[in-house]
């Protein structure tokens, strides 16, 4: 006779993954929204260069562009605000929208100075590019990890290197100087969404990814691209503290779980 206590129960008649069609579905998240700094505002800017911070790198340099001029926030309602600073850090967990003036150019900036999940991406891309800022030129600046590179890289190696849609490649590029990022090779995040929905709008666009993703020499590289081809004659002021703690400043990783774009 079986001994009911000892004996190994019956295997369940579910998987782990059908037990959860029991549970409640997650209420969905807020949309992304952009916070204007003065009230009366334009609801769509449309600015001839938009310019996208998503690296260690370019974000360091590109918070001590001068001068600029905040015009707003991308809020992100699952980010916290608690914790920030009333005048913009680097430590902050923001993405700040500026104003940039430069000759005849209307340019706008956009620091992401947090993480952002793979779910979120899209939101966000079709939030800051389309319905409220529709510019006729985007550069971002993002990293790549080396999982995601073809082939075998170091900490030694730097580089920086491009994608585009195809709107800007037919024109003259505004980064002639930078080699395509190799085939077989992945971007992902938030990079590569914003880079997708331009593509989509039929807008012109480069996506910069450098390598190591923080550190002297890369940062070095980024700022004689930006201000060499994308922002000539236009000032970094940084003070030697703080470019020691742009050396150091990693305090976020963009690259979560996200879907790729190639």
């Amino acid at each position: 006779m079986e001994d009911v206590l000892t004996e190994l129960p019956p295997p369940s008649r579910f998987f782990l993954e059908d037990l959860n069609n029991f549970a409640p579905p997650a209420p969905p998240l807020p949309s992304p929204f952009i916070l204007h700094s003065t009230p009366n505002s334009k609801t769509v800017i449309r600015p001839s260069l938009l310019i996208i911070a998503i690296s260690t790198p370019s974000l360091h340099l590109l918070h001590h562009l001068s001068p600029k001029t905040l015009i707003g926030t991308l809020i992100l309602p699952e980010i916290p605000s608690s914790g920030n600073s009333v005048n913009p850090s680097l430590k902050d967990k923001s993405c700040n929208l500026y104003a940039i003036s430069h000759g005849s150019e209307s340019i706008v900036l956009a620091n992401f100075q947090y993480s952002v999940s793979s779910e979120r991406t899209h939101s966000i891309a079709k939030t800051l590019i389309g319905q409220n800022i529709i510019p006729q030129r985007v550069v971002i600046f993002d990293s790549v990890q080396s999982r995601n590179f073809r082939g075998r890289i170091s900490t030694d190696d730097t580089f920086v290197m491009k994608l585009e849609t195809s709107r800007e490649r037919k024109r003259v590029p505004l980064l002639k100087s930078l080699s395509y990022f190799p085939s077989g090779s992945v971007v992902e995040g938030l990079g590569a969404a914003l880079l997708g929905c331009c593509q989509m709008m039929n807008i012109k666009a480069t996506l910069c990814v450098s390598w190591p993703e923080s550190g002297g020499l890369v940062t070095s590289v980024v700022k004689d691209l930006l201000l060499k081809d994308v922002l000539p004659n236009m000032e970094v002021s940084i003070e030697a503290d703080d470019e020691d703690e742009g050396l150091r400043f990693g305090f976020k990783n963009h690259y979560l779980d996200s879907e790729l774009y190639t």
